[in-house]
């Protein structure tokens, strides 16, 4: 298991997004499984404050 690290810059969220890519396949209850769950949460926060999305444009 990699240290998990808050993700702080576009490089780190690079970095995070690679690590998921090397572990995806990961089981739960395993370290790396845990390690999946707590970057995937660490991502979404991320995306959620630099890439948000708004919603729904309702024209037609």
């Amino acid at each position: 298991m990699v240290a998990v690290n808050p993700i702080r810059t576009e490089e780190d969220y690079e970095a995070a997004l690679a690590r998921v890519d090397d572990i995806f396949q990961a089981k739960p209850g395993t370290l790396e499984g845990d390690e999946l769950d707590t970057l995937a949460d660490l991502i979404e926060a991320y995306e959620d404050k630099h890439y948000p999305i708004g919603p729904p444009s309702l024209k037609v």
